[in-house]
This record gives structure tokens, sequence and C-alpha cells, in this order.
């Protein structure tokens, strides 16, 4: 198979969205557009991987920094048109023979799949591959006009004529081609158009006048939705959330109002797992089978073993792994512990950083004192321990296994196993105090009034 590598452009000022996050970090199910631009790179098998960024969004270039290393950022300075961005990735491309695909950070949809096609022309002697679409309204969008099956040229809109622009084969800005004949050809690009600007789409009509190939292959609307702007952001999110839903409801999960349940982009959910309304699953969440996940949870890098029950208005924060068939109820909010198998915790508890047995029984109103200012520490229950209600237990402390601790304790050293903590001051009953003191405020009431 041909090399592969992929420029994505990313140096666009995205004053649209009026935002002071860079437009390409906005997330798309819980995952930066740009992110999700380079996981479809990845996964069409790119080799290397170029992002070109503006110096006005010295965050973008961090985060691919981050991600990719410093061979992996071209800057684009000053941002003058689409062809200028992509000839700003050659010297990070030096040296590589292959085909190169162009793409875009705001392109949040379009993914692997999407690609294969271009490649395939590719293989079948195209020089040029352009990915097109045809929209419901093709509006404002660059026409694509194809003759005997070659692409003969793109047309904007506003210069088009009355026939073109009857055409609905529109131009995503995606392309493939050979790494040299792409820079061959970006190097033979003017500016002389009312915006001085290099634009990538006159590498089509330069290639024909090479007499060169240059076919399309068509991707859906959906596919290539750009994103400037919040509304069109939100646009985005709701079809990437659609298309989620209906893919784990015909996996088998059932969801009795799937459009009030919120996923992110690598949420697993097994079939036959039952997922309530108006729960949100942020990044890192794992549900297995027969797992249920009752009405306004809410998850993030959290583990829900196979016939477990979370909630109604559970929270399962980063490191919850609750266990086959254990419960965690209304108010519950569990952060980096595990639960072992049939463990409840069922109502109004903080469970931070700990250990919880098999079976143990976890009273409402309890809490894991975890932290003491500067560092976490660790709770450990054992299997079929119970704890009894409003019982704070203050890390590090170990609860044996059987061992009861009775309702109102504060626990603050280790319980041997079957034993019985009780750590509450005596109860005091004075006799009659209460009908005194009745006497005394009313008395003084009464004065008060007359």
């Amino acid at each position: 198979m041909t090399r592969r590598a992929a420029v994505i452009l990313a140096a666009g000022q995205g004053t649209r969205m009026k935002s002071p996050l860079p437009k390409v970090l906005h997330p798309v199910g819980g995952r930066a557009m740009l992110d999700r631009a380079i996981d479809a790179a990845e996964r069409t098998g790119c080799e290397k991987i170029v992002v070109v960024v503006g110096t006005h969004s010295p965050a973008v270039g961090e985060h691919v920094r981050k991600r990719l290393g410093e061979a992996a950022v071209a800057i684009q300075d000053p941002p003058i048109g689409t062809g200028h961005a992509v000839r700003s990735a050659q010297e990070a491309l030096a040296g590589f023979d292959g085909d190169v695909v162009i793409t875009y950070a705001d392109v949040p949809l379009l993914d692997a799949p999407a690609f294969e096609p271009l490649f395939g022309l590719r293989a079948q002697g195209a020089d040029v591959a352009v990915l097109g679409f045809e929209p419901l309204d093709p509006g404002a969008y660059g026409r694509l006009i194809v003759q005997g099956g070659e692409l003969d040229r793109i047309v904007e809109a506003k210069e088009a004529t009355p026939e073109e622009l009857a055409v609905r084969a529109c131009n995503s800005g995606v392309m493939a081609l050979p790494s040299g004949l792409l820079f061959e050809l970006l190097a033979q690009v003017r500016n002389d158009n009312a915006k001085g600007e290099y634009y990538l789409t006159d590498v089509v009509g330069l290639a024909r006048g090479r007499g060169l190939s240059c076919r399309v292959a068509f991707a859906s609307e959906e596919d290539v939705l750009g994103v400037n702007s919040q509304a069109e952001l939100a646009e985005a999110e709701r079809m990437f959330q659609s298309h989620r839903r209906a893919r784990l409801m015909a996996e088998g999960v059932t969801m009795p109002a799937p459009d009030t349940v919120w996923l992110a982009w690598d949420t697993e959910i097994a079939g036959g797992a039952r997922v309530e309304p108006y729960v949100v699953f942020g990044p890192g969440v794992k549900v297995e089978a027969g797992a249920e996940i009752r009405a306004f949870s809410h998850l993030e890098k959290a583990v829900v073993r196979a016939g477990a029950q979370v909630g109604p208005y559970a929270r399962l924060r980063p490191g919850a792994d609750i266990g086959e068939g254990a419960h965690v109820g209304n108010f519950v909010e569990v952060k980096n512990v595990t639960m072992g198998p049939g463990a409840k915790a069922n109502h109004l508890t903080y469970l931070g950083d700990g250990e919880v047995g098999a079976k143990a029984n976890i009273g409402a109103g309890t809490i894991f004192c975890n932290y003491d200012g500067y560092q976490k520490q660790k709770t450990v229950i054992g299997e079929r321990a119970f704890v009894g209600s409003n019982s704070s237990l203050v890390a590090p402390v170990r609860i044996g296994a059987g061992a009861y601790v009775g309702s109102g304790s504060v626990v603050t050293g280790d319980v041997a196993p079957d034993a019985l903590a009780l750590a509450r001051p005596p109860q005091i009953e004075k006799p009659g105090w209460a009908a005194r003191f009745r006497q005394v405020k009313e008395a003084l009431k009464a004065k008060k009034a007359g």
C-alpha cells in the first residue's frame, strides 16, 4: 500500500466562535475537534501527520506538541489562504514519498471511512482525488464541475454561471494527491484575487492544465460539516449524539428516552445494559452487559460491571469501579473507589479513595474523609462489613471483614474483623428538661409581647 500522510489545517482565527478557547479545541462528544481530526488521520493509516497552526493561538500548537511532538507542528504566518497553509507543511513533510490527504481541524464528524475512497481513486490512477458532497442547499459552496468522469474545475458560487449553480456536487476542501505533485502545484498557485490569498482549490485547475487526472469521491453532508460558530458546534454535537445513540441501540443497549442521554466519544456500553433518561456519560466510561444506569446520573472515567445498578441521581467520578451486582444509589458520589461484587451504598454517601469489599453495606450519610488538606488517604472496607448511617471514616482506616460500625460514629482507627465499633458520645437524658425549657421561653415571649 502506498504510504500515507495527513496535513490538518488548524490555523483559522475562529472569530465567529466568540470564545477565548481556540475554535479547534472546542469539544464534540467530549473530545477536541482537533483531536478528532488527528484520530481520523491515524485510523486512516497516516504514518506522518502535520498540523498547520497560526501564531494567534499558541494553545493549539501546544496541544499538538503534547500529542504528536514538535515535528508535527507547522506554523502559518501570516494566514493568507488554504494553499499557503498547506505549503507551510512542506518542510515538515520533507523526505516523505507517498500520498497526502489534506483535511481540517474544524470538521469534527469526518472519519477514516470517508478518506478511503480518495485513496481508492489514487490507486486507480487519479493524480488528484477530491472529496465532494451533495448538500440539501448548495448555497455558497464551491461547485465541482465534472465532465466525462473527470473533475474539470472547482467554481466558487459567487463566480458561477446559472448553469454551474445548478450543479449539486460541492467541494468539501478535502483532497488527496502525491506529496511531490502537491508541492509542485502549490508553488504555481497565485494570489491575484480579491482577497490576495493562495487558494488550495487552484491545485485542480493547475493539474488539469498539465493534463493530469482529477476525480471526485463523495461523502455525506454530515461527514463534512464544518464548524465556524457556536450554533454549528451545537449542530455537530447533535449529529454526533444521534449517531452514537443509534449505534448503541443497534448493538442491544436499552434506552427508553435516547434523546435525553448524553454520550462521549469513547463511551462503551455493552448490549443488554439499560440506560434511563437524562444520563450523562463523560469520557472514559465502560458499562458491561446487564448493568443499569438509572435516571439523572453522571459518569466519568468509571467502570460499571455486569448486573450493577447506578442511580438515580448518582455521580461516578474518575476511578470508580462498580463491581458485579453492586448498587450505588441516589445522591451517592464515588471517586477512585473499587466496590466489590454485591456491595451497596444506596443513598446520600461520599466514597472517595478506597475499597469496598464484596457484599459490604454502606449506610446513608457515610463519608470517606479522604483528604487532610495536603494528601489523599485510603479507606478499606472488608467483605460483608456493615457501616451504619451518618458515619465518618477518617482515612487512612481499615474496617475488617464482617465488622460493624455503629451509626453516627467517627472512626479514626482500624476496626478488627467481626468487631463492633462505636465512636460517639454516650446518650444523656435529663428528665423534664423540655417542659421547663418551654415554660421559660413562653414567659419571656409573653413579657416581651406585653
